[in-house]
């Protein structure tokens, strides 16, 4: 289950139709151009294609700019760390048809356990459990803003829970893994999480 390398560069925007592709790393700077299109009315989904790294704060700024404007989501190939969090702020959010492996990595602090899976990526426990990674309040009018007394962590690269969804002759096989970091990008050194379908915990819309 090893997942292949790709590049971090920052992340490119481009409208297709009513579908507005997002790919490389969301570093907040194509924020800007990522707004000016939501804005234009013509977006129905917004495609994460392959976007990994990136930061809390961009996460936050992406995410509160697809909740305002009520827009669906898809990733197709990996979505991790703050493209996960932004994925997650779609009306509807689901993995994109074809015959890539799709792979959602969510930042964690710690290994969640099996009874906080079911409300924490869920409706609001996303914006809850983004803000726990905010370095620094934000301003008041800011997407995310952190709970008060909550721990500010920093994400590691490559930790957090990991969902997939991979083509078969039978159809899409979904897995849920917990990945410490150690791992790298050799994916199946992760720890495989029991009862964690992504469709009942709220991760992926059906």
């Amino acid at each position: 289950m090893a997942c292949a390398a790709w590049g971090a560069q920052a992340a490119e925007i481009e409208l297709l139709g009513d579908r507005l592709f997002v790919r490389g790393m969301l570093d907040g700077s194509a924020f800007q151009s990522f707004t000016d299109q939501l804005g234009s009315g013509k977006v129905r989904t917004v495609v994460f294609e392959d976007s990994s790294g990136g930061t809390a704060e961009a996460a936050g700024e992406f995410a509160g700019a697809i909740r305002a404007t009520g827009v669906n989501t898809e990733a197709k190939g990996q979505c991790h760390a703050a493209c996960a969090y932004a994925f997650l702020a779609g009306r509807e959010h689901r993995f994109g048809r074809g015959l890539q492996v799709n792979g959602l990595l969510i930042p964690v602090s710690a290994r969640p356990r099996q009874e906080e899976l079911a409300g924490r990526w869920r409706g609001e426990g996303a914006q809850k459990t983004l803000a726990e990674f905010i370095a620094a309040p934000t301003e008041a009018d800011a997407p995310v803003t952190p709970p008060a007394g909550a721990p500010r962590e920093r994400w590691q690269p490559d930790h957090g829970v990991l969902f997939t969804s991979t083509p078969t002759l039978f159809g899409r096989i979904y897995n849920s893994f917990y990945c410490d970091g150690t791992q790298g990008r050799d994916m199946s050194r992760c720890e495989t999480l029991p009862d964690a379908d992504p469709y009942k915990l709220g991760v992926l819309t059906p």
